[in-house]
């Protein structure tokens, strides 16, 4: 599948153009890291490399995060660890439907996120599978670039404080959260969360308590079902 086939396939325009939108939306969401990591006294060349290397936006608005209040650089490397856990599950799905040489499978490894796994996932074909998964990645990982380039010359030039954008972090993490709490396991997982978290600040170090909150996803996991045993039948009478 070359790239022409995809711009030019009628039956990939609808996949091509839900890739590009969601991709568009989510990438807005650079700016508001750009500006945040400035802010925390990154410089926007160290902004932009930490975006082009690590693209996971949530492990890097964690860190970020944790770095602005203060905490260690060990707390902030731990809470963005166990947040990009999930791209390696992410991994062993979209392995199978991602091949090629190992240069490829590099590049795929980079781009295996949220949103270019959920809308691969989201279709049926093998080939739409693929497409929708090279065009949300590629496009989420360049309009995330582009938006932190400029939230960080942003955030050099004006006060986050003063224009709000200092709740751009919290917003982004309500709205990353906001799908789960549509299942009783998701609510009861992020009040547990939300109680171990709110207990340990007052006497842990910045960052430790979101660690220790992370073991409230505990609640959120289904336990496995037990297997079924068929039942015996009385052997009929000859």
């Amino acid at each position: 599948m070359t790239p022409r086939h995809v711009w030019r396939d009628p039956s990939l325009r609808p996949v091509v153009a839900a890739s590009l939108t969601l991709s568009l939306a989510i990438g807005v969401f650079g700016v508001s890291f750009g500006v945040g990591a400035v802010s925390a006294g990154a410089s926007v060349a160290q902004a932009c490399v930490m975006s082009l290397l690590v693209f996971t936006g949530a492990s890097q608005l964690s860190a970020v995060s944790v770095i602005a209040a203060g905490g260690t650089t060990a707390s902030a490397l731990g809470g963005a660890l166990v947040l990009a856990a999930r791209n390696g599950v992410y991994a062993l799905t979209m392995g199978r439907r991602v091949r090629g040489r190992l240069p490829t499978r590099l590049v795929a490894a980079q781009l295996t996120i949220d949103e270019s796994t959920a809308m691969s996932l989201a279709q049926d074909d093998p080939v739409a599978q693929r497409a929708a998964f090279w065009i949300t990645g590629g496009s989420v990982y360049v309009f995330w670039n582009l938006a932190t380039f400029a939230g960080a010359l942003i955030g050099t030039a004006i006060d986050p404080v003063t224009f709000g954008l200092d709740a751009a972090f919290p917003a982004a993490y309500v709205a990353m959260v906001w799908p789960q709490l549509r299942t009783a396991r998701g609510r009861d997982a992020a009040l547990l969360g939300s109680v171990i978290c709110l207990g340990l600040v007052p006497v842990l170090p910045v960052g430790v308590p979101i660690l220790c909150a992370a073991l409230a996803v505990l609640v959120g996991v289904p336990a496995p079902s037990a297997p079924s045993v068929p039942s015996a039948r009385p052997a009929e009478p000859a």
